[in-house]
């Protein structure tokens, strides 16, 4: 595989590490040869006194990364799931080694950003947006769960907007993303390549975005905000449910409907990895806790049938297993989530600790 034809790209431009997706057919769907791939090349410059800054971004036009490799967890999950474990071993090492990386990153999300791609670009100091991102985290539709970091992102964003977007899989476009914080500058796409030229001549990553950026418009979920943060409180997702069934609202009955046709087990198991990522000390105990959900999660009825009906067959049908939220019971959840062996455990990477 020459240079061009690799999944990511990476190198030093004018004293920029530069690391491109390069899967574009593919939307740039991460793999662990990517994910590893990432992590040598942080690591090279993480001590490197020529390197002041690190810049990630993509190939193509169809977006910055739509998330995992899906298939092959799925793949993966229908055996032994040892693929799918060591796939998400390195993506969360990746992860937090972004999170606690010690040089400025920006991450450049024009398009398409879900999933694995929000757990490379979320932990940037710089995120930009332009016109064409469209922002998800949509994994309890196909019974999963937002992880890559999703479990301490998303319960600090404003609110329980977090909570709303982790539930119900709401897709946002720049103008929403800037006024919660998930991305840090609205830039315009056909500007983004002068950006990047700037970067590379620019010493101060955020003066060059503050100077691109622009305003993204009104936010559309902002006059939402009080029903989301008032519905989305609770922390069972039977009151949830109540709660949108007895208020009445249009906004509220077509929230209603869209959690009605989740995986009613990946509701539960998400909404209590917020509430417990809410109130973790650290990163790294967060990806803990996703590691030991993503082995196990993979493994159950309702991803493999979710990755048929949303994926495989593209029916857009699954058959969930218990049907209703009701119907999932406490002691399935507890066994997701318990702790594994300790040599099983999730570990960041060597000399790499949150400060």
């Amino acid at each position: 595989m020459t240079d061009h034809e690799a999944p990511v790209l990476t190198r030093v431009e004018t004293g920029v590490g530069r690391i491109t997706l390069n899967r574009p057919r593919a939307i740039h769907a991460l793999n662990k040869a990517m994910c590893d791939a990432m992590i040598a090349a942080l690591l090279a410059w993480r001590e490197d006194d020529r390197v002041r800054a690190v810049l990630i971004d993509h190939a193509g036009e169809r977006g910055f990364c739509a998330g995992g490799d899906i298939r092959m967890i799925a793949a993966s999950g229908a055996g032994d799931a040892t693929e799918a474990r060591a796939f998400f071993h390195a993506e969360y090492r990746l992860n937090h080694l972004l999170v606690v990386y010690p040089k400025p990153v920006v991450s450049i999300v024009d398009g398409i950003v879900m999933g694995g791609g929000v757990g490379i670009s979320e932990p940037a100091a710089v995120r930009i947006a332009t016109e064409r991102t469209t922002y998800a985290m949509p994994e309890t539709g196909i019974g999963l769960f937002p992880d890559v970091g999703g479990g301490w992102f998303l319960p600090r964003l404003p609110g329980e907007t977090g909570t709303w977007l982790a539930l119900t899989g709401a897709r946002l476009k720049a103008a929403d993303t800037v006024a919660l914080g998930i991305h840090t500058h609205f830039v315009r796409s056909e500007r983004i390549e002068d950006l990047k030229s700037e970067l590379l001549q620019d010493a101060d990553p955020q003066a060059v975005a503050d100077r691109f950026a622009e305003d993204a418009g009104p936010a559309p979920h902002l006059p939402l905000r009080e029903a989301i943060d008032r519905l989305f409180a609770h922390d069972r997702v039977e009151d949830i449910l109540a709660a949108l069934s007895a208020e009445g609202s249009d906004w509220a009955a077509g929230q209603l409907e869209i959690l009605r046709s989740k995986s009613p087990q990946s509701l539960k198991v998400t909404l209590r990895q917020l509430r417990l990522g809410r109130s973790l000390k650290s990163f790294a105990a967060n990806m803990a806790m996703e590691y030991r959900l993503g082995g196990r999660v993979v493994r159950t009825h309702d991803f493999q049938e979710g990755v048929r009906a949303v994926i495989v067959d593209k029916d857009n049908a699954p058959k969930w297993s218990p049907a209703s939220v009701e119907a999932v019971d406490d002691a399935t959840i507890d066994a997701l989530f318990a702790p594994l062996d300790s040599g099983d455990e999730w570990t960041p990477l060597p000399d790499v600790a949150d400060p």
